[in-house]
């Protein structure tokens, strides 16, 4: 366990989108910290709520249809659940960054790559653009992007999707953030481009020591990026545990679902075995175990009581399933 204080810290956060009238949670009681120079990993299949943690943390959800339920966000000591709108735009890419999926949606089209990245550093930094520029091309430098000098000038349709992604790194570091949100910045990207860019990205961590929270369905890509690992499931984080620990020893059924489904070059593709069903909606939320209707480990209590987050005995590993918890005290 880091012994430094977090710098990102989720106290049982409450995101709700509104639905035919009324307010259903899509996040629900999520509680997670990030210490410097750690990756939390976040993990779930689509429709868990990694995306929306994210998004809540930043407060980038459309006011018209969703809301701050309950709970608080704090970022370095300071709560910033309801700060004002001004001051929060002053943290979003200056202390907390994020990088989005796809960078063609997130890089203006019209504008140069440096000239976007400088605008950036303007926007949190009292510098000259010529000042802006200098930071810019060397936070290009910095990811790697080949003759950045060159490169400088050019547009975003005018670089691969790696180099695009690449340039979305540079964009959010440019400021050199105390936290880096990463909402599956790989997911389109070829394998080899993949595992460079989880590289680039680690090294910049250690670099800056920054805390990552990366969200991802990809257990491949947690296994080779993340300090550790929090399993979401319909809103709710359902694992949490070092990585090691996790892959070692999955407690919660839908973990140990998420990884037989999961390709591996040892395994014959006949042998995955895909999880039956799909997350409820948020407007049918059972009232007990929400994984229950496709879990093969089902009791008639799991449909009744909504299991609570606990520790493994005498482990940080923790674990929201009533009989799984129940049978490690019972061995313990």
């Amino acid at each position: 366990m880091n012994a430094t204080q977090p710098v990102l810290e989720l106290r049982d956060l409450r995101t709700e989108f509104r639905i035919g009238g009324q307010w259903h949670a899509a996040v629900r009681g999520v509680s997670l910290t990030v210490h410097p120079n750690e990756t939390l990993a976040i993990v779930g299949e689509s429709g868990s709520g990694k995306s929306v943690t994210a998004l809540s943390v930043l407060r980038l959800l459309p006011a018209s249809g969703a809301r701050h339920g309950a709970g608080s966000v704090w970022l370095d000591g300071m709560e910033i659940s309801n700060i004002p709108e001004k001051a929060m735009a002053n943290l979003r890419g200056d202390a907390i960054a994020m990088i989005f999926q796809e960078p063609m949606t997130s890089l203006n089209p019209t504008m140069t790559i440096g000239d976007q990245i400088a605008e950036a550093i303007r926007q949190h930094r009292r510098v000259s653009w010529r000042e802006a520029r200098a930071l810019a091309l060397d936070a290009l430098n910095e990811v790697k992007i080949p003759a950045a000098a060159k490169r400088f000038d050019d547009y975003p349709h005018q670089f691969s999707g790696g180099m695009r992604q690449r340039v979305m790194i540079a964009m959010a570091l440019a400021c050199k953030p105390k936290v880096l949100l990463a909402d599956e910045p790989t997911t389109a990207l070829d394998v080899t481009i993949q595992a460079q860019i989880l590289t680039l990205l680690d090294d910049l961590k250690t670099a800056h020591g920054m805390a990552v929270v990366f969200i991802t369905h990809n257990l491949g890509v947690v296994a080779q990026i993340a300090d550790r690992v929090a399993v979401m499931y319909a809103g709710e984080v359902v694992e949490l545990a070092d990585a090691g620990a996790l892959f070692a020893r999955p407690t919660h059924p839908y973990t140990e679902a998420l990884l037989r489904a999961m390709p591996r070059v040892d395994i014959d593709t006949s042998h995955l075995d895909p999880i039956p069903g799909r997350v409820p909606p948020l407007t049918s939320m059972p009232a007990g175990c929400a994984y229950a209707s496709r879990c093969a480990l089902r009791e008639d209590r799991c449909l009744e009581t909504h299991p609570m987050l606990e520790a493994l005995p005498g482990s940080e590993h923790q674990v929201r399933c009533i009989v799984r918890a129940e049978h490690l005290r019972e061995t313990a």
